[in-house]
């Protein structure tokens, strides 16, 4: 039954070519948009190289000082003192990883410009993160404590900067003037990695932000505990440890927050530091894929009445010849899932495609999508979908045509 189906169906698609094609069209386009979206989606929120133990980890990021009464309000990164003098010395935390915002420093390499871009970290930064590294290794709190002016550098860097050689540790390389000996080289971190990529990696006790003693400042951090179950009681004790922080003159308030790596990301983009930004961010893009799925939709159930209403008389002999309403809606069901896989097979390989095009352009740095397992069963479940809701409507209608109407026409 269902190879008559598909010989029906494919009858069918080459009987009207300008439909089919602006059906397939369509249908593919929208899964491509969908898919790309949704392998960037899993690129960003799922687990990645350097930062591979998320269950485990609580992510500090910005802190906010208000005047509630007056209204006013000072919000930034956090500063080294405030890790060091007060995140530090939580007991439910197994490690901290401390790091800057990038800074840009300018080399020149065989008369060619070449922006460098480094942040300064702390020795457990190396614990917490799971960076490869190709040659050398990080450096260490007695390093960090000796004011040493050692460096990690990415491979990426060691290419562009020293050419290719085969080992550059021990060599120097310069920033701002000043020279580091490499220690470490590591593997190229992806730029959709937030806070851990760089091309250079420096101990914090030689920024100059060591210095300052307020909350505010340019760092990042990351709590992990030794277990996910510690996280509850280290969020516990972090808002614990923010309620005593000594609030600057002027100013009533302090908000700061540990948050898991998805409530981080949709604090950041939708919400505040009162409001996780959670409900904003599924609102947002629920409403975004339902009128992107629905209106393709609307178009191809009016593309399928317009098709099933030009098979008007075929459905009138079939009704005079004793099949049944519920026969015919399954068949016209049928043909059009078999429609939509087929734009959705298009629209696969049309995402493979851009994706490698993505990846090709290089446009973020060592970014690399991918169609895993997980991007292609929803793009089947997507297709499926797509295929039930805009074949039901047109299928009932036509089952409701007239015998005798149907077979005039």
């Amino acid at each position: 039954m269902l190879k008559n189906y598909f010989k029906i169906a494919i009858a069918v698609l080459k009987r009207r070519k300008f439909f089919t094609f602006i059906s397939l069209f369509g249908i593919s386009f929208t899964l491509t948009i969908l898919m790309v979206a949704t392998a960037l989606a899993d690129k960003m929120f799922s687990p990645d190289y350097p930062d591979d133990k998320q269950e485990r980890s609580l992510y500090v990021e910005r802190i906010e000082i208000k005047n509630t009464k007056q209204g006013w309000v000072n919000m930034s990164n956090l500063s080294f003192h405030f890790f060091e003098q007060y995140a530090s010395k939580l007991k439910t935390v197994y490690k901290i990883a401390i790091s800057s915002g990038e800074k840009s420093s300018n080399a020149y390499v065989n008369n060619k410009k070449l922006v460098i871009g480094y942040k300064y970290t702390n020795a457990d930064y190396w614990n917490v993160l799971n960076y490869k590294f190709i040659e050398g290794k990080p450096y260490t709190d007695v390093e960090i404590k000796n004011l040493e002016r050692v460096a990690v550098i990415s491979k990426e860097t060691k290419e562009a900067y020293f050419g290719d050689v085969k080992s550059v540790i021990g060599q120097y390389i310069s920033a701002d003037n000043i020279n580091y000996r490499v220690i470490g080289v590591v593997e190229n971190v992806p730029g959709s990695v937030r806070n851990f990529t760089g091309d250079m990696y420096l101990p914090f006790t030689l920024s100059r932000d060591k210095k300052d003693t307020g909350l505010m400042g340019s760092c990042n951090g990351v709590l992990l505990g030794r277990t996910e179950s510690d996280l509850p009681k280290m969020k516990k004790e972090f808002a614990q440890m923010v309620n005593k922080l000594p609030i600057p003159p002027e100013f009533d308030k302090i908000y700061c927050n540990a948050d898991k790596h998805l409530i981080s990301i949709t604090r950041r983009m939708a919400g505040n530091s009162t409001d996780d930004g959670v409900t904003k961010v599924i609102t947002i893009g629920g409403v975004f894929v339902l009128l992107f799925l629905l209106l393709p939709t609307i178009n191809l159930v009016n593309i399928n009445i317009t098709r099933i209403m030009e098979r008007s008389s075929e459905i009138g002999v079939r009704k005079a010849f004793g099949a049944s309403s519920k026969t015919l809606v399954y068949q016209f069901i049928v043909e059009n899932l078999i429609l939509t896989f087929i734009g959705g097979l298009i629209g696969i390989l049309l995402s493979v495609l851009v994706i490698y095009l993505i990846n090709d352009s290089d446009y973020i740095s060592n970014f690399n999508l991918s169609m895993n397992l997980k991007v292609f069963f929803i793009s089947l479940l997507t297709c499926f979908l797509f295929g039930l809701i805009s074949g039901v409507y047109p299928a009932w209608r036509m089952s409701k045509l007239n015998i005798v109407k149907a077979l005039k026409a």
